[in-house]
């Protein structure tokens, strides 16, 4: 039984036949310790290629002592350690070890991804999404078509303000059905290595689609009667879930709330048991949709209720029988800058965000519904051009979830090299990145470096798996450090890495200053 506390409470859910207990939605940053371990990462490439040795450094440099020191932290006893600090001016390594062995970067990968979409797509990129259709006199005679093309940060009311420009132009009933149009994506919505954990339903493990809404979930709302009562009970958007059973108010203040979720056709079927507390006022568990295919027009459909407008069709994903001759666009919402956008990737490490990201990066490159595999082989592509790639490497997936990517702390801070010295997405790059002491999932490390806000970094966190990369900048202006470190098979073991990766970069910080 779980003791409420907050407005936000944990609820139990069951995914088909096994029962997981989840956190309420939050800011979603390092994935959860939930997340599966990664196994062991090959020491070689894929052919037998041995693994290039580390560069030459001064071993009686402070830096090659403070690996020693990190090497040989005894929490960090039976695990993979990989560090590469480099001077970004000069390309020249001041401390390495291990640096291109072959390592499971968790959100780390999200370095990857954000590089090559502002290299690629530039950060005044926005993604649109719009209304189309036929109007006439006041209704729109055919379909109403709402289409997007991956903007993962559609809300629900960013599709109110398109009804409300419908209903400003006169629009008082839709004739046909509200068909939304997913072409921009292919129809593989959940991402790679996501299937690894199937029965996950936190937020974070969103699937992704060309319109997607409130990052793909839904929000079941509770709000107690009077004791030994049925509770009410609803989802938000109405009509996409199907619910069976009921959760009764207890007098003793205990929840319990038992939420059983599956799939439906394009919906979800959600049954309810369990009790909670009368005194509870309103609580609210909100997690992630199986099929989002139909979730944005359902959101729809009930704003066209809300604002007046009379439609009776049905909400589908059939677009390609809808008309195309006469068709407009009756609405349309132009998302933040993609340099706007990334902060969500760099300093809130947010998978659905990085998901979205590279998938569209897929179809903007291709010219065809998008795929995930034409994201990454773009990443792929663009670290060779830019010598930041190294034998055995993959990228499947822009996150960094669960177990897919294996990249090396050589490539990482060639990566932060080639973005420092690229005037067209330095700037961009370096901002959406957490500021160690202030914000981000680096707003409670490194406090001591708030004022000089000298630590930009990307954290990664999974439950074997620790990184860190990044700069430490210099008062001056002048060019920093990129240093990269990825700690693999320490289950149990995060939380002394994360303190063993934080004392190293001060030393690398102290170095720089001297």
């Amino acid at each position: 039984m779980i003791r409420r506390r907050s407005v936000l409470a944990p609820v139990l859910v069951a995914a088909f036949v096994s029962t997981l207990a989840l956190a309420p939605r939050t800011s979603i940053a390092d994935p959860p310790a939930s997340a599966p371990p990664a196994p062991a990462a090959p020491a070689a490439p894929a052919g037998g290629t041995p693994v290039a040795a580390d560069p030459q450094v001064d071993p009686a440099s402070p830096l090659a002592e403070a690996v020693r020191r990190l090497v040989n932290t005894p929490s960090l006893s039976g695990g993979q350690i990989s560090v590469a600090v480099m001077d970004v001016a000069s390309g020249r390594y001041l401390a390495a070890h291990g640096a291109h062995a072959l390592m499971n970067p968790a959100s780390n990968a999200k370095l990857y991804t954000a590089a090559v979409a502002l290299a690629t797509l530039r950060g005044d990129h926005r993604f649109v999404t719009s209304l189309n259709g036929v109007a006439k006199e006041g209704a729109v005679t055919g379909p109403l078509i709402l289409r997007g093309f991956g903007d993962p940060s559609l809300t629900r009311d960013d599709l109110a303000g398109l009804v409300a420009e419908l209903k400003a132009r006169g629009i008082r009933r839709v004739e046909g059905d509200l068909v939304v149009d997913q072409r921009f994506f292919d129809g593989e919505t959940t991402p790679p290595a996501f299937e690894q954990q199937p029965n996950e339903w936190a937020p974070f493990r969103a699937p992704v689609a060309a319109v997607s809404v409130d990052e793909n979930t839904v929000t079941l709302s509770i709000r107690p009667g009077v004791s030994g009562n049925v509770a009410s009970a609803s989802f938000d958007p109405p009509g996409f879930v199907d619910i069976d059973g009921a959760v009764r108010t207890d007098s003793g203040g205990g929840d319990h709330v038992i939420l059983d979720l599956s799939p439906g056709d394009h919906r979800l079927n959600a049954k309810l048991s369990g009790t909670i507390g009368e005194d509870a006022h309103l609580v609210r568990y909100t997690r992630r949709v199986e099929d989002p295919t139909l979730l944005a027009g359902y959101v729809v459909k009930q704003l066209l209720t809300e604002a007046g407008i009379s439609f009776k069709g049905a909400v589908t994903s059939d677009a390609a029988s809808a008309p195309s001759s006469h068709v407009v666009v009756l609405a349309q919402h132009e998302s933040a800058p993609l340099s706007t956008l990334l902060y969500e990737l760099g300093k809130k490490s947010d998978n659905f965000y990085a998901e979205m990201v590279l998938k569209s990066l897929g179809g903007e490159a291709q010219k065809r519904p998008a795929r995930s595999a034409d994201g990454a082989a773009l990443v792929m592509r663009w670290l060779e051009r830019n010598g930041a790639s190294d034998p055995g490497m993959v990228i499947k997936n822009g996150s960094g979830l669960f177990d897919s990517n294996r990249v090396t702390t050589a490539s990482v801070v060639s990566l932060l090299r080639s973005a420092w010295r690229d005037p067209a997405i330095q700037p961009e790059f370096v901002a959406q990145l957490a500021i160690g002491g202030v914000d981000g999932t680096l707003h409670g490390r490194f406090a001591s470096h708030r004022q000089a806000k000298d630590i930009r970094a990307k954290t990664g966190t999974l439950e074997d798996t620790a990184a860190l990369s990044g700069y430490v900048l210099t008062g001056d202006s002048g060019s920093p450090v990129a240093f990269s470190i990825l700690v693999n098979h320490i289950p149990g073991k995060v939380s002394g890495a994360r303190a063993a990766i934080d004392s190293f970069v001060e030393a690398v910080s102290a170095a720089r200053r001297h």
